[in-house]
């Protein structure tokens, strides 16, 4: 099965961290990916991604607004980034654009 892992924070940490998350968890279901999305925000850092969840993901995207904790996780890995406003308005082509890109069906 394919992998999906996202990250999702903000200042706040509040509405758009959560709706930019649901938005990836929803559309990456629609795929097919067993999905995990980390979110970074007022109340810490929940659904925490591993080292093995970044290791085996097909597919790592961020959607953030500030700089998350721990960003040395995904050193060495290809990182897709894009705004909290476009998780949340236009996943969809996002997936479309990142899944050209790497050439997954």
């Amino acid at each position: 099965m394919k992998k999906f892992v996202g990250l999702c924070a903000c200042t706040m940490g509040l509405a758009h961290t959560f709706m930019a998350a649901e938005s990836m968890e929803a559309e990456a279901k629609k795929r097919g990916y067993e999905t995990k999305v980390e979110t970074q925000g007022s109340d810490g850092i929940k659904n925490e991604l591993t080292s093995e969840d970044i290791a085996n993901a097909d597919i790592i995207l961020l959607s953030t607004a500030i700089t998350p904790q721990h960003m040395d996780r995904f050193e060495g890995y290809e990182i897709y980034e894009v705004p909290l406003s476009e998780a949340i308005k236009d996943i969809k082509t996002v997936f479309d654009d990142i899944e050209e890109d790497l050439g997954i069906k």
